[in-house]
C-alpha cells in the first residue's frame, strides 16, 4: 500500500500543479494548450542545467560527503531555473495572444509543435543523441529516504515513514505545497480577483480601472512557470532523469483535469489523485500487491499490458464524456480584449 501510494503521488502532482498551470491563464481569458509543450521545454531546462553542472566538483562532493541539504537545495534550484525557462517560453503564446490577437488555440498548437522540435535540435547538438540524461544515477541523489531522518536502513520504519520519508522527493512535496498557496492566492487575495475578472468580463474589469492587458500576461506567465516546473519534476520522478521531447502526454492530461475539476483547484486534485492511480496502475500492475498478501492480483488476470497502459487515457475520456456538460470555462477564455467592445 505504501508503493501504491507513493506512485500514485509521483505520477499526480505533476498533473495537479500543470493543471494549475491551466487554470491561471483561462482564469485570466488565455487559453493555453501549449502545456504539454511548456512541459517539454521546462524537463528539458532542468535535465541540462543539471547535467552541464554535474562537472563542476560541488555537485559530487556533496553526495559523496552526505550533504542532502546542499542536495535538495541545488534540486530546489533546478526546479526555478525550469520555472523561470518556462515562463520565459510562455510569452511567445502571450505575446501572439495579447498582443497580436492571434487565435490562441493555434499559437497553443505552435508551441506545442516547436517544443519537442527546439528540444530535440538542441539535445543533437549538445549529446549527439536523442535523449539527454543526468550523469549516473543522480535523480536518486535527489531522493528522500528513511535513513536522513535517522530510521534504520534496513527495517521496517513505520507506515508514514515509509510511504512518505522513503524514497520520495522533496520536490513533490514542495509542488503540493506551491498548489495550496497558489490557491489561495487565486481566491482569497486582490489579485486573484482581478485575474478572474479579466477572464470573465473584461471590459467591466477594465471599467474598474484593472489593466487586463497587464493581468493575462501575468496569468500566462504564472502558467508558463508551473507547466517549466512540473516538466522538470516530470523528468527527475516519473522519466528517472532523462529528456527526449517527450512528457508521455501529462501536459494533455493534465488539460483534461483542469476541465473535469471545472477550473476549481480542489475538484482538480481529486482528479489529478484519480488519473495518477490509473497511471501508477498501468506503470506497474506486474509488482502491485494490493492487499498484502504476496500475490500479484493485476498481474495474475493475464491481461494484456497495452490494456492498462490505456487506461489513464481511456479514463479521461470517460471522465469528460460524462463532466463536460457540467464544466463551466470562463466566459471571455479565447476572446481577444477589444478596450472598445462592449
Amino acid at each position: 500500500m505504501s508503493y501504491l501510494i507513493q506512485q500514485t503521488l509521483i505520477y499526480a502532482v505533476p498533473l495537479m500543479i500543470v493543471a494549475l498551470t491551466g487554470v491561471f491563464a483561462e482564469r485570466s481569458g488565455i487559453i493555453n494548450l501549449a502545456l504539454e509543450g511548456i512541459m517539454i521545454f521546462g524537463a528539458f531546462i532542468g535535465v541540462l542545467f543539471i547535467y552541464q553542472t554535474q562537472s563542476g566538483t560541488v555537485f559530487e562532493a556533496a553526495y559523496k560527503a552526505k550533504d542532502y541539504l546542499t542536495l535538495q537545495l541545488y534540486m530546489l534550484l533546478t526546479m526555478l531555473v525550469s520555472a523561470v525557462m518556462g515562463a520565459v517560453f510562455s510569452l511567445l503564446l502571450a505575446f501572439a495572444a495579447i498582443n497580436l490577437k492571434a487565435d490562441q488555440t493555434i499559437g497553443g498548437t505552435a508551441l506545442n509543435l516547436l517544443a519537442p522540435a527546439l528540444v530535440l535540435f538542441f539535445i543533437r547538438i549538445i549529446a549527439n543523441q536523442s535523449n539527454l540524461k543526468m550523469e549516473g544515477d543522480a535523480p536518486s541523489w535527489f531522493m528522500l529516504k528513511k535513513t536522513m531522518f535517522g530510521y534504520p536502513k534496513l527495517g521496517n520504519a513505520g507506515f508514514f515513514a515509509e510511504t512518505f520519508l522513503n524514497k520520495t522527493y522533496l520536490a513533490t512535496y514542495v509542488c503540493i505545497l506551491i498548489f495550496a498557496v497558489l490557491s489561495v492566492l487565486l481566491y482569497t487575495t486582490r489579485f486573484g480577483l482581478r485575474l478572474r475578472a479579466c477572464g470573465e468580463n473584461p471590459q467591466a474589469a477594465d471599467s474598474l480601472g484593472i489593466n487586463v492587458v497587464k493581468m493575462r500576461y501575468a496569468g500566462t506567465t504564472i502558467s508558463g512557470a508551473l507547466a517549466g516546473m512540473g516538466g522538470f519534476v516530470f523528468a527527475l520522478t516519473t522519466a528517472n532523469g532523462s529528456a527526449n521531447g517527450d512528457v508521455a502526454g501529462f501536459g494533455f492530461l493534465a488539460l483534461a483535469v483542469m476541465i473535469f475539476g471545472n477550473w476549481k483547484p480542489l475538484t482538480i486534485a481529486g482528479g489529478a489523485l484519480l488519473f495518477g492511480l490509473f497511471k501508477c496502475v498501468a506503470a506497474s500492475y506486474n509488482i502491485l500487491d494490493l492487499n498484502g498478501d504476496g500475490r500479484y492480483f493485476l498481474n495474475e488476470l493475464n491481461i494484456n499490458s497495452y490494456v492498462y497502459q490505456m487506461l489513464p487515457y481511456l479514463i479521461t475520456l470517460v471522465v469528460l464524456a460524462f463532466t463536460s456538460k457540467s464544466s463551466r470555462a470562463p466566459k471571455a477564455e479565447g476572446v481577444p480584449y477589444d478596450k472598445g467592445m462592449r
